[in-house]
């Protein structure tokens, strides 16, 4: 699956962000639960059925190109609106016209392609959707009749079973860890029923009343089902499992089981390896959860919910810039999750998962420098934007409505109100709204919405801000502030820099590392609070954390991150969520972070400038003996290895500026070594160059 566009040759094109919508659509009721079609409960967009393109060219003689759509299609010159043409060869006179072509479809998104010497289709043709506007067509890598969006799917290998046993007289299947895909049944024979059993565990998978997902059809000779000796019968469903456990009656057989195992196939360009052989385990763990969990989009869980959460992709996004780099997968991702206008409820219903959306697209900026995406979708962040400051109260706080679902966190406390970490969430997505205003030239509204960040982050601190416990306090409701403290607001205050030196300091030591506030439970917000403990010097603590928590579940046989691990719980209690007995996801894509916490706080490699054209490393053991590892950077990647003597880095592109602590003067043979001040040094980095330092821990 190339990523990149071929701009030479024909592509498939369409209104903007509608081939990522319908395929969002069409992913967002693939979930099943025992079989039973469970949408997702939010509005799901659609794309424009009817759409026209525009485009003008001019050649020195006539021209025949063939055209194709995706619907029916009318084209037609130079506003001539009784000239009109559905063939599918057209000669096209020479010199300078303009070409119009109306494409309806009301099943699949609208989709041109035509193939010529000069003129074809590619991005730099026009589209509306006849609203007053014309924009910068979408397209991607779909380029051949045969390649076309609707046609699009995941790529599939075949997988085999580590071992067969027999349960109760019926086959149980492992097939070794956790997978996704189709079963297969090779050479079945009979006539009468098979029933299918799931299991992401093997407690799931033998038990037939409870399990998550099932499968179940008949065998005979019509077309309803597989028939009696076909070769290879593939069920019709794709599941996540490790175990299953078939169910047929007597006069049912089969020579095999396999399956086809569904991916996307993304390119592993992050290692990491160290002295501990358990984080090695958690690290490439952790690639593995994340991968089951890339496919049409950046999904929280392949068995539940396989749904496109914006908290749950904010952080897939940012591990994913430190593992496969895969930006068509993010682009996807992020347009599916935005939507169309009007708007009427936050993404996902929830009113913190729109402004992860505003600080995903500043992310993606930061990581990638790619302007031209962030300029393509602009207009839906305005509206986006406008649509949350809607909601601020006459103290100018954002709070949710009724009908709003304000999560931050899977914890036991009231969100009511005005919530702290709402605040700071909003100000720092007016951050990345004035970043962006200022780059594509809007500068009074760069200037508005920087004004109204500061003013909401210096308001945040005043009114929630606890000399007494030492932290921000969670929420503010009838214009008090209560008096609940939680690590939550603290965490965001921390990452997005807007505290004191005694602020930060203070939160470290009273909320960040006091046994008395709170724990944080999931993986989803252990991933905020480890970042910003890496952030302050917490490293040796961090390692720590990430050894016992997804070590823990690696002790219970985990072969995939969990949604949430309790290491209070017993046996197959740890299986049950949300009152059902299976009902937890043992491969979630928040579990997997320990992705990101190594590559930029332990590599500690980070973009300086947009797409890294410079970027910062500053690498740090936290308590073991020796590591080395890489990280993609988009264009390039950087390799550092380190022990308690020596340093080596090389990169492939971009200026890179090394920062480390030294107990005695550290020499390096390539360039020159600069002290900070206060046992720090700089050494700058430059691509296709070797340095070695030695140095003093």
């Amino acid at each position: 699956m190339n990523s990149q566009k071929d701009e030479s040759k024909s592509l498939w094109i369409w209104y903007p962000g509608d081939f990522e919508i319908r395929l969002h659509e069409k992913m967002s009721i693939k979930r099943r639960a025992r079989d039973v079609m469970y949408p997702v409960f939010w509005r799901l967009d659609r794309h424009y059925s009817n759409i026209q393109f525009r485009y003008t060219y001019d050649l020195p003689e006539e021209e025949t190109v063939k055209i194709s759509a995706e619907g029916e299609f009318s084209l037609y010159l130079d506003g001539k609106d009784n000239f009109r043409f559905n063939d599918s060869i057209l000669t096209l006179p020479a010199g300078c016209h303009e070409i119009r072509i109306s494409v309806f479809n009301d099943t699949d998104a609208p989709a041109l392609f035509i193939e010529g010497q000069h003129v074809y289709t590619n991005s730099s043709w026009q589209v509306t959707s006849y609203q007053n506007e014309w924009k910068q067509v979408g397209s991607w890598t779909f380029d051949s009749l045969e390649n076309r969006p609707s046609c699009f799917r995941l790529e599939t290998v075949p997988q085999e079973p580590v071992s067969e046993q027999l349960h109760q007289g019926f086959p149980l299947f492992d097939f070794g860890r956790e997978t996704f895909g189709y079963l297969r049944f090779h050479r079945i024979k009979g006539f009468g029923a098979v029933r299918i059993f799931y299991g992401e565990s093997l407690a799931e998978a033998l038990s037939s009343q409870e399990c998550y997902s099932l499968d179940q059809f008949q065998v005979k000779d019509d077309k309803t089902g597989p028939k009696n000796g076909r070769e290879i019968y593939t069920v019709k469903e794709a599941k996540a499992f490790r175990y299953v456990w078939i169910q047929a009656d007597p006069e049912i057989t089969w020579e095999r089981i396999s399956m086809l195992y569904e991916y996307v196939p993304v390119k592993y360009q992050s290692s990491f390896e160290c002295s501990d052989p358990r984080i090695n385990e958690i690290y490439n763990m952790s690639l593995y959860t994340l991968h089951l969990n890339t496919r049409e989009f950046f999904i929280d869980g392949i068995k539940r919910d396989r749904w496109v959460w914006s908290g749950d992709a904010y952080q897939s996004f940012l591990m994913n810039y430190y593992s496969f780099f895969d930006l068509d997968v993010t682009r996807r991702t992020l347009i599916a999750l935005r939507g169309k206008d009007p708007l009427v409820m936050h993404c996902n219903t929830i009113l913190d998962y729109s402004l992860y959306w505003f600080v995903s697209i500043y992310d993606y900026y930061q990581y990638t420098g790619d302007l031209e995406f962030i300029e393509q979708y602009y207009d839906r962040a305005v509206t986006l934007m406008e649509f949350c400051l809607a909601q601020r109260n006459p103290e100018g706080l954002l709070e949710g409505r009724p009908e709003d679902w304000v999560f931050v966190d899977w914890a036991g406390f009231e969100n009511t109100g005005a919530v702290s970490s709402i605040q700071l969430l909003l100000a720092r997505s007016l951050e990345s709204m004035s970043l962006f205003a200022h780059l594509l030239g809007y500068e009074t509204d760069s200037v508005t919405y920087g004004k109204l960040s500061s003013e909401l982050k210096d308001k945040t601190i005043e009114l929630f801000w606890d000399d007494t416990q030492g932290g921000l306090l969670h929420h503010r409701t009838e214009g008090v502030t209560r008096l609940t403290l939680t690590k939550h607001a603290s965490i965001f205050a921390l990452a997005y820099d807007y505290l004191t030196a005694e602020q930060r300091h203070s939160i470290i030591q009273n909320v960040m590392l006091n046994a008395e506030v709170p724990k944080i439970r999931t993986p989803y917000m252990r991933f905020h609070e480890l970042a910003v403990l890496c952030e302050n010097g917490q490293h040796e603590h961090v390692l720590s954390e990430i050894r016992s928590y997804w070590g823990g579940m690696i002790e219970l046989g985990a072969t995939t991150f969990w949604e949430e691990y309790d290491p209070s719980l017993k046996n197959d209690a740890h299986y049950g969520m949300y009152g059902v007995t299976f009902g937890k996801s043992l491969c979630h894509a928040w579990g997997a972070s320990p992705i990101y916490l190594i590559g930029k706080y332990f590599l500690g490699i980070t973009p300086l400038s947009p797409g890294y054209e410079s970027y910062s490393i500053q690498p740090n053991l936290g308590g073991l003996e020796h590591m080395k590892g890489t990280v993609p950077t988009g264009k390039g990647k950087v390799t550092v290895e380190m022990d308690g003597a020596m340093i080596r880095v090389e990169s492939t592109y971009g200026l890179g500026t090394l920062s480390f602590v030294s107990a005695d003067i550290p020499e390096c043979a390539e360039t020159e070594v600069v002290s900070s001040g206060r046992g720090w040094y700089k050494v700058n980095i430059e691509p296709e160059k070797v340095y070695m330092i030695t140095y003093k821990k």
